[in-house]
């Protein structure tokens, strides 16, 4: 006779009623968890969708805050004045957690900050089970149900709390999420916390079935190419072992909505081998531009590149242009964005009077100057009173400004934020200082990139595992070849054949006239990265010795490009 012996509690794993969790949120001043520190706290102890209790605490940074943390938090320096540091919140953090499961939205961020103060202050680091919401929600929801998985997002759906980076609200706002998802968990038969990690860690049925699609794919660099049935191209991405990336994408690991979505109708991958990195580098970037794959999200179209242009007419003035052509016009540029470009062309107008009308003006034009020519602000040569020589000084200085040297904006712009912040006209200030930040930051891309794109041919090499070089041929700002020279091979020959089988480029108008700002941005990377050599240069590589970029290094340090766009608090730069 048969028995069926039951199986013990044990083996079928804690039921998630049963488990306690802590939902917890910070609030920190920067991303960093071994520079920035924790400056909140929050966390909600629940089981079986019960509130066991709260725990939520300022903390005291030991530094100031940055003034966009405050913007986004609304948690100022006087605020953590008198609050207790890490050392003292820490205990009661851990004492309150003990025994519980971690639940975060985007865990790693949270728990890096906690492992990070538990190591400075000699606490062992938490062994907790941790869940990560985000996780949870890419498993669980569709693009038509959630767009994307912040935690604004899904508080609007499953939520009555209201996000506001406040750390306690943020983690009210965690649990209510928590709970609909492990609702939704169940109907896919998850019913303990082993199920429920072992749910978010297991590949879906479409990646278990199509890894097949990974067999025969060589190791080494190259660009893989994902295609449906029709051979038109999902999805284009780079490595340096494309095997082994390859595979992951039919693994537990890729958890992305829009990877899996596409994995469901990929039929085919084509594998492109690349002699070095970087070339798959580029010529991914290449793939992207061209064929522009659906779920492919940067880079799709590197031809929409916005551009500040002095225009070539008589009285030039700045225009916000997408296409550079093959005129005597200066350029600044490209910008990620159109506003970017006007804030850029506001500071320019700052320090140089040039007109700011649209109007096309010839030296017979006669109209009525506007308001600017009386604040001193335009020599109005729409009426007579500034000749086309008198003019042509500012548009020398303009151009000057844009291509050679930033000082003449930078000290103008400073200058007006100096008398504003006096003024206490700190919203004015901050803004002026947003428009400097984009003109130096473009102002410095631009030379960076000219620098490079000027060079007619440029040869260079870095050490090569197994003791060979990689040898790349660039030309004007462009990828023409790349090569790996093995170990004891005569060099000139090689470099010789290799520039002589290089693509012919020939270099159009602008600051970038042969590639994307990207690629060339990409072979720039190459050359400033250690052990890289040169062999030959055609011309001069060199920066203006006024541009940009003893400035940019600055404002970074100040005011990182993550920052909001706008912030209030408005203060001159040191």
């Amino acid at each position: 006779m048969d028995y069926v012996v039951q199986g013990t509690l044990d083996e079928l794993g804690t039921p998630l009623s049963q488990i306690t969790f802590v939902v917890f949120d910070l609030e920190t001043t920067g991303v960093s968890a071994g520079e920035h520190a924790i400056t909140e706290i929050g966390a909600v102890k629940v089981r079986g969708g019960e509130v066991l209790g709260e725990f939520g605490t300022l903390v005291d940074p030991g530094s100031p805050i940055p003034p966009f943390i405050s913007v986004l938090t609304g948690i100022t320096d006087t605020m953590v004045a008198a609050a207790p540091k890490i050392e003292s919140v820490l205990p009661s953090f851990l004492e309150f957690a003990e025994g519980t499961t971690l639940v975060a939205h985007n865990a790693g961020f949270d728990v890096g900050f906690i492992k990070a103060a538990c190591a400075a202050h000699g606490y062992p680091p938490p062994t907790h089970p941790v869940v990560d919401t985000v996780v949870l929600a890419r498993k669980l929801l569709t693009r038509d149900e959630a767009p994307n998985c912040k935690l604004s997002t899904l508080a609007r759906i499953f939520s009555k709390t209201e996000p506001r980076h406040r750390a306690l609200a943020d983690a009210q706002a965690t649990v209510d999420v928590l709970h609909a998802l492990l609702e939704r968990a169940g109907s896919f038969g998850v019913h303990t916390l082993e199920e429920l990690r072992g749910f978010v860690r297991a590949p879906t049925p479409e990646q278990r079935r199509k890894r097949h699609l990974a067999d025969g794919v060589p190791t080494g660099p190259g660009v893989y190419v994902f295609e449906d049935e029709r051979g038109d191209p999902l999805y284009v991405g780079k490595s340096t072992n494309l095997r082994n990336r390859v595979r992951s994408y039919f693994t537990a690991g890729e958890t992305r909505p829009r990877i899996r979505e596409m994995i469901g109708i990929v039929e085919r991958v084509r594998p492109i081998a690349c002699a070095t990195a970087l070339e798959a580098e580029v010529r991914e970037l290449r793939l992207i531009g061209s064929a522009k794959p659906r779920y492919n999200r940067r880079s799709r179209f590197p031809e929409k590149m916005i551009w500040l242009k002095l225009t070539d007419e008589p009285f030039p003035r700045l225009s916000i242009v997408r296409e550079v052509k093959d005129d005597d016009a200066g350029y600044l540029g490209p910008f990620t964005s159109t506003r970017a470009a006007e804030d850029a062309r506001t500071a320019l107008h700052e320090a140089v009077p040039l007109r700011q009308c649209t109007e096309k003006i010839t030296p017979r034009t006669r109209r009525s100057a506007c308001a600017l020519a009386g604040l001193g602000r335009c020599g109005a040569p729409c009426e007579g009173r500034q000749s086309a020589e008198e003019y042509g000084l500012h548009t020398v200085a303009a151009r000057r400004a844009m291509e050679l040297d930033v000082t003449p904006v930078f000290s103008a712009v400073q200058a007006r934020m100096e008398r504003l912040a006096l003024e206490q006209r700190y919203e004015e200030a901050a803004a002026d200082r947003d428009r400097l930040v984009s003109y130096v930051r473009a102002s410095a891309r631009m030379q960076r990139l000219s620098a490079l794109t000027s060079i007619p041919q440029m040869v260079a090499a870095s050490p090569a595992a197994g003791g060979g070089w990689q040898i790349h041929v660039v030309r004007y700002g462009r990828l023409a070849s790349a090569g790996v020279m093995p170990r004891g091979a005569h060099p000139t020959p090689f470099v010789d054949a290799l520039v002589a089988t290089a693509e012919t480029v020939v270099p159009g108008p602008g600051p970038v006239p042969a590639a994307s700002a990207e690629e060339t941005e990409c072979i720039l990377r190459w050359l400033e990265s250690p052990g890289v050599r040169l062999v030959q240069v055609e011309g001069t590589w060199s920066l203006p010795a006024g541009g940009a970029g003893r400035l940019r290094a600055r404002l970074d340090r100040a005011y990182p490009a993550s920052e909001p766009h706008r912030r209030r608090e408005g203060r001159p730069m040191r």
